[in-house]
């Protein structure tokens, strides 16, 4: 039973291991680390942030809209095995999310130590994406959208990565003080550059993707 879900997932035991391990990782890092020391999101929960301080959007609304549109242009990409994979991945990451946030952070608060709390997790987010994308999936809209953009431009993910949350930390200006956005572009250069050391197992689908799994 378990080799054909692998089979339909196209992963191997070690596949479905680092999965589970970086959707885990990374949920316990916002848990523990991002949330209670306040270090601000790029991508596009910092997008959905910027947009309700700016518009007044609802941040639950937006957000998984984007993450929508970000992992559809990915599944467009490439194809139904990455969608397949994006699914576990993403329901692993609730799945765990919800699990720590009832247990509550069990490491140190770090809110006075903002650059441990910025090296910390971004090694935490860093080291639980590399294990998603290195199997050809994602946790979410940014992961799938810079899986878009390495792909299309041939640059480095960890580059891409680096892009996307620079720009909208860069337009986070508008409301958050250049002394605490700081932390959150080390974070983010961090996890970026950590991402970049796995090897990404994703490529363009050759068939004509639909949405049937």
């Amino acid at each position: 039973m378990l080799n054909q879900k692998l089979t339909w997932f196209k992963l191997s035991r070690a596949g479905l291991i680092n999965i589970i391990l970086g959707s885990m990782i990374e949920s316990f890092t916002v848990v523990n680390i991002h949330i209670p020391s306040q270090i601000t999101e790029g991508g596009i929960l910092g997008l959905a942030l910027l947009s309700y301080k700016t518009f007044g959007i609802n941040p639950s609304i937006l957000s998984p809209i984007m993450d929508i549109i970000c992992i559809l242009i990915g599944i467009n990409i490439f194809g139904k095995a990455f969608l397949r994979k994006t699914l576990l991945a993403s329901l692993l990451f609730a799945l765990f999310y919800k699990i720590f946030s009832i247990m509550g952070p069990i490491l140190p608060d770090l809110y006075s130590y903002p650059l441990l709390a910025a090296v910390f997790g971004g090694i935490g987010i860093g080291l639980g994406c590399g294990l998603v994308v290195s199997q050809g999936g994602a946790t979410g809209g940014d992961d799938a959208l810079a899986l878009v953009v390495s792909n299309k431009t041939k640059i480095n993910i960890s580059y891409a990565y680096l892009l996307m949350d620079i720009i909208v930390l860069v337009m986070s200006l508008t409301y958050i003080p250049f002394a605490r956005l700081i932390y959150s572009l080390i974070t983010t250069t961090v996890s970026s550059v950590l991402v970049g050391q796995f090897e990404v197992s994703v490529s363009p689908s050759v068939e004509k993707t639909n949405l049937s799994i």
